[in-house]
């Protein structure tokens, strides 16, 4: 699918200058991972895209399989999509918030109040993932008064103050950081990671509630950046069994697994658990940023004391909501949610049959769209990312010792084509 090199000059040119001025972060980060062959790490800088179509600034076309992290679930240049967010542009950008809402935000916030199991829900819209945790965690702490929480090893929930707390993804994210961040927050084993079982990980969870009161246990129904990680069936039910036992509240954090990505519009629900509090982010979006929080009736009582909130400018904002109505609505009325669960169930299977005679694949995995093949080693994973990249298709690395390749294209994806990602793979490790 590509024809100048990647990357080709002008994706060169642009990263060389992108590289000056933006944080050095992400440049450092590439060239760190890239080990020795440090011109390796140069990325490509895309121009357009259409449904799980890419193109860069060199007019090289790739399969997306990555879909912006999984945030563009309904694929690039969705035309219900743009549509939408084209109308609410003419109509109105802004409001105001929480103080004057806009007609759309209330239409967004009826549909969203209906996707949790528990009837009288109640939604707190946000702009990022990481922002819907935030507000989840305050929730929590504001209904129970308490405030320390459970996460878990692998977990990823966002990285400004309050997530980066209960980051069990990597340490050394939080240990710049730490004697900012909240101290009762302590980690759990996730089954399936590092060989933990489910009962060693719940009675590990069921001894930190014993020693400390807790507000909520926060959990990825399946380990997202962590590597693609599902929990034996019944996991969740029973997690949420032992919280509430304790008098404590269940956050599902279903930011990645939610919205028909893993399978089911809610991850959590499928498995029989009713969490207190969901969050949604990504894909709600349709590639556009906003999340929700969206929580019991009980639960989101706690805000009612004294003036506290948990608002921002642009959360709720017209153009995000119109364009989240859009996604939803496209989700239902295409039965993307269906199609994933079938598609990405199928793929697992071919890219198991693909890949059986490699010795660098140590596993395939996954739930919906939302697959993970795990190699032998965070630098095979790199090579196979930049292999893949050369030969047209996008994937990003993940796991907790970046030896994952994470696939998360759009719903809407060919079968055929996200199917030629087992031979394409095939061929990488091959070479």
């Amino acid at each position: 699918m590509s024809h100048a090199p990647v990357p080709g000059p002008r994706s060169l040119e642009l990263g060389a200058r992108i590289a000056g001025v933006e944080c050095p972060a992400f440049t450092h980060r590439r060239t760190t991972r890239a080990g020795a062959d440090a011109t390796d790490a140069a990325p490509i800088v895309l121009a357009s895209g259409s449904g799980a179509t890419l193109l860069d600034v060199d007019g090289n076309r790739y399969l997306d399989l990555a879909a912006g992290f999984g945030s563009v679930l309904v694929g690039h240049a969705a035309p219900r999509i743009v549509a939408a967010i084209a109308e609410q542009a003419g109509r109105l950008v802004q409001g105001l918030g929480d103080v004057y809402a806009s007609d759309v935000k209330l239409a967004l916030l009826e549909r969203l109040a209906r996707l949790h199991p528990s009837p009288g829900a109640q939604v707190l819209l946000a702009q990022s993932g990481g922002d819907a945790i935030a507000a989840a965690m305050k929730t929590a702490t504001l209904a129970t008064g308490r405030h320390a929480f459970v996460a878990f090893d692998g977990a990823y929930h966002g990285l400004g103050y309050a997530p980066l707390a209960a980051c069990g993804f990597r340490a050394s994210f939080r240990e710049p950081f730490a004697p900012q961040l909240n101290q009762a927050v302590s980690f759990a084993p996730f089954p399936g990671l590092r060989g933990a079982t489910v009962e060693a990980s719940l009675a590990f969870v069921s001894d930190l509630l014993r020693v400390r009161p807790c507000a909520a246990v926060l959990v990825e129904p399946v380990l997202g950046r962590g590597g693609c990680v599902v929990p034996p069936a019944g996991f969740l039910r029973e997690l949420t069994r032992l919280a509430h036992q304790h008098g404590a509240l269940v956050i599902a954090d279903e930011i990645w697994t939610g919205l028909g990505r893993a399978g089911s519009w809610l991850r959590s629900a499928e498995d029989g658990a009713v969490a207190d509090i969901v969050c949604l982010g990504k894909g709600l979006g349709g590639g556009v940023s906003i999340s929700a929080c969206i929580a019991t009736r009980e639960a989101m009582r706690g805000w009612c004391q004294g003036e506290v909130v948990h608002t921002s400018t642009h959360a709720g904002s017209p153009l995000a909501c119109a364009a989240a109505l859009a996604t939803l609505e496209a989700l239902e009325e295409e039965a993307l949610v269906a199609r994933s669960r079938a598609l990405g169930s199928e793929a697992v299977e071919r890219f198991r049959r693909a890949l059986a005679t490699s010795r660098f694949v140590r596993d395939v995995r996954g739930r919906g769209l939302m697959i993970g093949v795990e190699l032998d080693g965070a630098e095979c994973a790199m090579k196979c990312v930049r292999g893949l990249l050369r030969r047209g298709i996008v994937v990003v690395s993940g796991g907790i010792a970046g030896d994952v390749l994470t696939l998360t294209p759009p719903l809407t994806i060919d079968a055929e084509a996200l199917f030629s990602f087992g031979d394409a793979l095939a061929e990488v490790l091959a070479a």
